[in-house]
Order: structure tokens, then C-alpha cells, then sequence
């Protein structure tokens, strides 16, 4: 394949990589200074004693790939920024409401607090990555190491 056939490739690859650190870096902020608190209050007796951290990587693997396909798009050049960030907004609201609704659905004792807080960060986390993950690869502010 030739270097053009590559391309979109290499820019959805670059957008992953982009919106992967943007994640990681506001994930590890709101887990830190809200969400560890509140499960410590409303659900200690859920968490493990410590991360599953070949579960979290799998997680934050496949779910940067949701936000990219989803919400930024990179291969999509007519997406406006409303639809791209819409869309990463429907990701987040949709996924994180899967995990808080099915808790509150099956767990003893799981606080609606809880459901409704998850869902607000996913629909807040992914609307956040895509915006800014959109405007800095169209800006050109971050770049495929092989452009020049």
C-alpha cells in the first residue's frame, strides 16, 4: 500500500493516540479528586482493595477506540464539530449508562447517586476528549511524527 492509502490509517491512529492521553489524563483527575471518594462513601464494600490494571487497560484500549470512531472522527472530513462532539457525547451517555444502570439494576444497595454521577462523567469525559482532540488535529497543533 502506498503512503496516500496509508493516511487515514495513520490519522485515525494519531487521533487515538491523541484522544488516549487527553482520557487518561482527565480519567485519572475526576478518579482522584471525585469518583474514588464517592465509591469509598456510597459502595466500599465493590471496591477491590486495588485496580485490576490489565482490566483498566483493557477498558481505556477499547474505549478510546469508541470515542475516536464515535465522536472525532478523523476520516470524516464534512462531520462538523457539533455532530463530532454530539457524537461523543451519545458514546459516553450510552456506555457509562450501561455500567451505572446495570449496577443499579443488580447490585445490593447500588445509590442512584452513584448511576447518575457515572453517567454525567461519561457524557462530560467524552464531549471534553472529542472537542479537544477534534480542534487540536484539525488546528494541526499535534502531528504524525512522519509528517513534515
Amino acid at each position: 500500500m502506498n503512503a496516500q492509502g496509508n493516511a487515514p490509517v495513520k490519522k485515525w491512529l494519531l487521533a487515538y493516540a491523541v484522544a488516549a492521553v487527553l482520557f487518561a489524563v482527565l480519567d485519572v483527575l475526576w478518579i482522584t479528586t471525585v469518583a474514588s471518594r464517592q465509591y469509598e462513601s456510597q459502595i466500599p464494600g465493590l471496591l477491590a482493595d486495588s485496580p485490576n490494571v490489565a482490566g483498566a487497560a483493557a477498558f481505556y484500549l477499547i474505549y478510546v477506540a469508541g470515542m475516536v470512531h464515535y465522536g472525532i472522527r478523523p476520516n470524516q472530513q464534512r462531520a462538523t464539530m457539533r455532530q463530532r462532539v454530539a457524537g461523543g457525547a451519545l458514546f459516553g451517555f450510552f456506555t457509562y449508562a450501561t455500567w451505572a444502570l446495570t449496577g443499579l439494576a443488580v447490585l445490593k444497595d447500588f445509590p442512584a447517586l452513584v448511576a447518575v454521577t457515572d453517567i454525567a462523567w461519561g457524557v462530560a469525559a467524552c464531549s471534553a476528549v472529542t472537542w479537544l482532540a477534534a480542534t487540536l488535529l484539525k488546528l494541526g497543533l499535534v502531528r504524525h511524527p512522519s509528517a513534515s
